[in-house]
């Protein structure tokens, strides 16, 4: 039963990934013009990698965060309300690994979408409407 909660998790992950580079890259598009007016004032490359990183970063924690916060309570209910007589036990370490997880998963799902940003042409980006 454990085995099969964890493949859920990882499948989860999984589509988080993909939703948070799809965000990141629908967000890029969007502001294209104020990357490009950033660069032209004079953002180096690595600015916007970095700042498309760190929005990716604050999505995935915030995320991670979110669900650990409602996750915890929830499970705590529903065991409650299907067995009276049991030993809870919150998982601390699993986590924290969990949000070390969520870390991670915010600098790898940002690598193509800053990428994008940062090779994006200046002028290009100004004259876009």
């Amino acid at each position: 039963m454990l085995t099969i909660v964890y493949a859920l998790l990882g499948l989860s992950v999984i589509i988080a990934v993909l939703g948070v580079v799809n965000k990141l890259t629908l967000s890029i598009v969007d502001r294209v013009r104020e990357i490009g007016l950033l660069r032209a004032v004079g953002m180096q490359r690595s600015g916007v990698r970095r700042m498309v990183v760190q929005e990716s970063i604050i999505i995935t924690l915030f995320g991670t965060v979110v669900g650990v916060v409602f996750g915890v309570p929830l499970g705590l209910v529903l065991t409650l309300a299907s067995d009276g007589e049991a030993l809870y036990v919150v998982p601390w370490a699993t986590m924290g690994v969990a949000l070390l997880v969520g870390l991670v998963v915010g600098v790898l799902a940002a690598v193509l979408p800053a990428r994008k940003a940062a090779r994006m042409d200046v002028l290009d980006a100004i004259a876009e409407e």
